[in-house]
């Protein structure tokens, strides 16, 4: 059975390449364009994984982190090109489980984080 993933990316160039890419890498993908987008389709979705972008329109990464109730403990992924220590903290204290930075991940790499993080989430009973 395909994992689910939900990406959440206002860029829609990189939405799609990122859907593409996932989709051929046997994921299912589940869309939204800003973090409000994403709240809405958690409502009727129920990912195994959200991969994040930060800035967006609307309702930003970090906002999202602040209004997401993650009591499933969904793995997520924050992948943005900020990279400052301390804005990958302060998504990392929010409930992020781990960051990747655009810029330099090649999209095997970000696969393989993917699966990762996939593999060390608990399996619910």
């Amino acid at each position: 059975m395909s994992k689910t993933v939900l990406l959440v990316e206002d860029d829609n160039a990189l939405n799609d390449a990122f859907t593409i890419m996932l989709t051929k890498n046997g994921y299912q993908v589940s869309s939204a364009f800003d973090g409000q987008q994403a709240l809405d389709l958690l409502k009727t979705v129920q990912p195994d994984i959200i991969l994040l972008d930060l800035l967006m329109p609307v309702l930003g990464g970090k906002e999202f982190l602040q209004q997401f109730n993650n009591a499933g403990h969904v793995p997520i992924i924050v992948f943005s090109n900020l990279d400052s220590k301390s804005e990958i903290q302060e998504v990392m204290d929010l409930g992020a489980s781990r960051y990747m930075l655009k810029a330099w991940a090649t999209p095997t790499e970000l696969v393989r984080v993917i699966e990762d993080a996939l593999a060390a989430t608990p399996t619910p009973a």
